[in-house]
């Protein structure tokens, strides 16, 4: 299975041209910038255009207008997961959101436990602690989501949020993929990320 890993495109979408072939696309947050309805409108609309046999996408701090929102008549190869899962071909994907308002509470930390043990490919906006996480002398990834992620052991950790780590790394069994694909000064778009497994 190839998947085509994007993050953090931030109302740019429309500048991405000529993606590579991918079995799945995934997105994993921040696909607004100021957390509109429109911008998420538009944003569906172009992902769900998208020429892929399967589409998943999950919300970042900037999505907060889709915070407790249930997406309805989205196509069948469409997927919004928010604390939940798909399984496509036999690999079963999870996804874990970043809304503020969860941030600013516990709610957070126990979305984080209770990914499911079984996750193949995990899907969160946020990096783990220590991994790929790092900016202005901090690293800015979650200590919870590292003990997850530890847990778990999936053979894909997908996220974005840290723009200037964007890349890919493994670590014992697990490919760890940062798909923010905007600079930090939110001018340039980079290529999204291709992992296969």
């Amino acid at each position: 299975m190839k998947i085509l890993h994007l993050s953090d495109t931030h109302g740019s979408h429309h500048r991405l041209r000529e993606l590579p072939d991918a079995d799945v696309i995934v997105h994993s947050g921040d696909f607004c910038m100021v957390g509109s309805e429109q911008e998420a409108i538009d944003f569906l609309n172009w992902f769900c255009e998208l020429p892929y046999g399967h589409k998943i996408f999950i919300c970042g701090n900037h999505d907060d207008f889709l915070y407790g929102a249930n997406i309805d008549g989205l196509d069948n190869n469409v997927h919004y997961l928010c604390n939940s899962a798909i399984e496509i071909d036999g690999v079963k994907f999870y996804g874990v959101p970043m809304f503020m308002n969860d941030c600013i509470t516990d709610r957070q930390s126990r979305n984080y436990a209770t990914i499911p043990t079984d996750t193949d490919i995990l899907i969160t906006h946020s990096p783990a602690f220590g991994i790929l996480d790092f900016d202005d002398d901090i690293n800015y990834g979650s200590k919870e989501l590292l003990q997850a992620v530890t847990n778990v052991n999936p053979h894909l950790h997908l996220f974005g949020h840290i723009h200037k780590q964007h890349g890919i790394t493994t670590i014992g069994t697990t490919t760890f993929s940062n798909g923010a694909i905007m600079n930090e000064d939110y001018s340039i778009l980079t290529h999204p990320n291709i992992i296969e497994i």
